[in-house]
């Protein structure tokens, strides 16, 4: 069908204005969407806000909100006493100690090892099957001592000039009680011998005196004291 330009200049307003109310209704319900959508969001966020409390005053939210004030640089960690066998990257490290100078250091450790009655009666009376429990604990103590840097991969193999270890039996606990000491003159302490002395000659005990029970148990080592280095003197008596 044609129309002519008579016919369209008269059906043009019509469809102009049919076409706006179209647009209209769905310009409306545009507007509607928009509005629930608000609506929606801010119903959420009162719900986040009961729940975690309402947001800081400045707004800042994730890594904004961190001042730098409070991040340590580099510089004041490294200041401050801390893990020395970490490396500032996190690595584990041997420390360097060729500038440190020489001093003697020495060293005390204990251990506790409860035997029971039974077992500690066959200790006193030297019936163990495997012999001497003491005497054989106190050589292995002495030789954990010089093997130290092996058992202990970041510790230094230091050259030491006395190592000692006494076992007492304990009758009020039905136990032994080591004491180990190390010594040295060199750039860095023996606190790791002398608790590796007391430690292998616990389990010593141990091995020796499994057969009779598996209840034995070995406790509190510990370091007792030590001198020397830059750090002085510490005990744990102080």
């Amino acid at each position: 069908m044609q129309f002519g330009h008579q016919q369209l200049t008269s059906l043009l307003p019509d469809m102009l204005l049919r076409q706006a109310r179209v647009n209209s209704s769905s310009f409306r319900r545009y507007l509607s969407n928009v509005r629930s959508v608000d609506s929606t969001i801010q119903e959420l966020n009162k719900e986040m806000e009961v729940i975690f409390g309402a947001p800081p005053a400045s707004g800042n939210v994730g890594s904004q909100a961190i001042q730098e004030s409070d991040v340590p640089s580099p510089a004041s960690v490294e200041s401050e006493p801390g893990l020395t066998h970490v490396s500032s990257s996190g690595e584990a490290r041997m420390v360097d100690v060729s500038a440190k100078k020489e001093s003697k250091r020495v060293a005390r450790a204990s251990c506790k090892v409860l035997l029971g009655q039974k077992v500690f009666q066959l200790v006193a009376a030297n019936q163990m099957a495997k012999g001497d429990v003491l005497n054989v604990a106190k050589i292995a103590g002495i030789t954990g001592a010089k093997q130290t840097s092996n058992l202990i991969p970041l510790c230094h193999n230091i050259a030491l000039t006395h190592v000692n270890v006494d076992l007492n039996l304990n009758k009020d606990d039905f136990s032994v009680d080591i004491d180990g000491e190390a010594a040295t003159t060199g750039k860095t302490g023996v606190e790791m011998e002398a608790m590796t002395a007391v430690t292998v000659a616990g389990l010593t005990i141990y091995d020796m005196c499994k057969a009779a029970s598996k209840d034995i148990q070995i406790t509190d080592i510990r370091l007792e004291s030590k001198s020397g280095g830059k750090s002085g003197e510490w005990s744990r008596k102080q």
